[in-house]
């Protein structure tokens, strides 16, 4: 059954935008159109022929309209083979006639749950169940049933029964039933992951995990030009970026966004001050406070400016002028920023009215990262499977540390370790990074020794180590880097702690009158 005439269509919707007009298409071509409850008043109002559901049936709609489309007449006129004599003739003794079109679209409930303090009971009230039941129905006999599930295919749909005499082909219905089980299954994880969020003691990583993804964007390419590439915004609330908004540039890419989510993370790592982070590589190049968000910026592109050159910057508060007044003294070239607000005058100054091709084309992303009573999740997929983690969100507080060496670090040397130690969780292991007055002056990321990482952070730091701390993402399994660290002049240093030459390197600290905390917690990041 290639081209199939409509001759009885269901219609049954939430959303009304363009129904009117499709249903009068239909009519045209002599369709029967049957409705329910606000659907079938909205079409009578415009003119149209209706057949209500409950006499179709021959069954009230009750419950609330709980109950109106979940019976025999409806399925099986979805579900009956055209091409199995014993199907027609079943249907014909009971009085069904078959159902050759369902447009439906369901309750609102992800519109619903997203409104600040929405009680359970009006988001259980906005679960549909005759909806994906029918469409359900009339997906898995797509081979005879069209089945209608976007607004948006509505002009495509007129235009093929124009051009096919009030017909359809089998490649249509197919490809609508296939967009209508990945709304199904959309829709039933988003109900599954908002009754999840309800319970305080849900299970962040069960046997079985729901990932569903959804309206995705596609982009130029991937990490490299002969890759593919496309963004799905994940969450109920589509907060981080999934729920960006782009106020200038150039179209986002896939490093792009990476690098955003990197300086997103990394710049909320603080709240209590004006902080600044540029990244290249996902990592951190730059990172200051400031008494401003300017000044922060200022400092924090200080810090490395060969790096900075074409980072990304995140920060902590809204772009403001004097920021932007900052980005463009010294010709600081950057390829995006990512903060929870711009202002006006900001972007006019760096975007409208500059005559610099690149400041036409930079990427100012409006996005705030995503907030839960739960930590959030993270999946990684590897070769032949999926890794699922929680996010590492946890901060160390100062009566978790734990010093570890005769001399006791004092309340601005304190504040300086934490500093870097929220800093470096940051960084790709293994890991060092090195600050001094909440300003990075060296790192060193991603090396397969610790003693290198060491090595690199000293370097870029230069004569700048001596009177600073230094944070490490996890324990010194040798005294060699606290050598290093020592002949550079560093005077502090914060570890997680846990080797079995603990000993070791705590002696090393007494002997070069270097303080030492342990935090008892590790931030890998591979």
């Amino acid at each position: 059954m290639d081209l199939i005439a409509v001759k009885r269509a269901l219609v049954s919707v939430s959303d009304k935008a363009g129904i009117v007009d499709f249903c009068k298409a239909l009519s045209q071509w002599g369709v029967e159109l049957i409705s329910t409850g606000g659907t079938a008043k909205a079409l009578r109002d415009a003119g149209l022929t209706v057949k209500d559901i409950s006499e179709y049936t021959g069954f009230p709609e009750m419950l609330d309209g709980r109950v109106k489309t979940l019976h025999p007449k409806v399925h099986g006129g979805l579900l009956a083979r055209r091409d199995l004599p014993e199907h027609m003739a079943t249907a014909e003794k009971h009085g069904i006639t078959p159902i050759d079109m369902v447009i439906v679209n369901l309750y609102p409930f992800e519109a619903t749950v997203a409104k600040p303090n929405v009680s359970r009971e009006d988001a259980i009230e906005n679960i549909d169940i005759g909806g994906p039941s029918m469409i359900r129905s009339a997906a898995k006999n797509q081979d005879a049933v069209a089945v209608v599930t976007d607004p948006a295919d509505y002009e495509l749909l007129r235009g093929e029964l124009d051009n096919q005499d009030g017909k359809l082909g089998l490649s249509t219905r197919r490809k609508l039933a296939r967009k209508a089980f990945r709304m199904t299954a959309w829709y039933d994880h988003a109900i599954a992951e908002y009754l999840a969020h309800l319970e305080d003691d849900v299970d962040q990583t069960p046997p079985s995990k729901l990932l569903a993804l959804k309206d995705g964007v596609k982009l130029r390419y991937g990490e490299n030009p002969h890759q593919e590439a496309t963004f799905y915004g994940t969450g109920r609330h589509r907060a981080g970026l999934g729920g960006l908004e782009q106020l200038s540039g150039k179209e986002l890419s896939y490093n792009n966004l990476l690098d955003l989510d990197a300086a997103m993370r990394a710049a909320n790592e603080i709240s209590d001050q004006p902080y600044a982070i540029v990244i290249k590589h996902t990592n951190p190049c730059g990172a200051a406070t400031g008494s401003s968000i300017g000044e922060a910026f200022a400092r924090s592109y200080a810090c490395d400016p060969l790096s900075a050159f074409g980072g990304i910057v995140g920060l902590n508060r809204g772009f403001d002028l004097a920021t932007a007044e900052q980005l463009i003294a010294g010709e600081k070239f950057i390829e995006a920023v990512v903060a929870p607000g711009f202002d006006e005058d900001a972007v006019e100054a760096l975007v409208e009215k500059s005559k610099k091709k690149w400041r036409k084309s930079i990427r100012l992303v409006k996005a705030t990262p995503a907030h839960s009573a739960h930590p959030p999740i993270e999946f990684r997929s590897v070769n032949g499977g999926m890794l699922v983690q929680t996010t590492d969100v946890r901060r160390v507080e100062p009566g978790e540390i734990k010093v570890a060496t005769s001399k006791v670090p004092d309340d601005r040397t304190m504040r300086e370790l934490l500093f870097a130690w929220g800093l470096c969780k940051h960084y790709k292991s293994n890991a060092i990074c090195i600050t001094n007055h909440n300003a990075l002056i060296g790192y060193g990321a991603g090396q397969t020794s610790r003693v290198d990482a060491t090595e690199h952070a000293l370097l870029r730091a230069g004569d700048k180590a001596k009177g600073s701390v230094l944070a490490s993402d996890a324990f010194f399994p040798f005294p060699d880097s606290i050598e290093k660290a020592a002949k550079a002049g560093i005077t502090a240093i914060i570890q997680p702690g846990g080797s079995v030459r603990d000993a070791d390197v705590i002696k090393a600290c007494e002997d070069h009158g270097i303080s030492m905390v342990f935090t008892g917690m590790r931030h890998f990041k591979h």
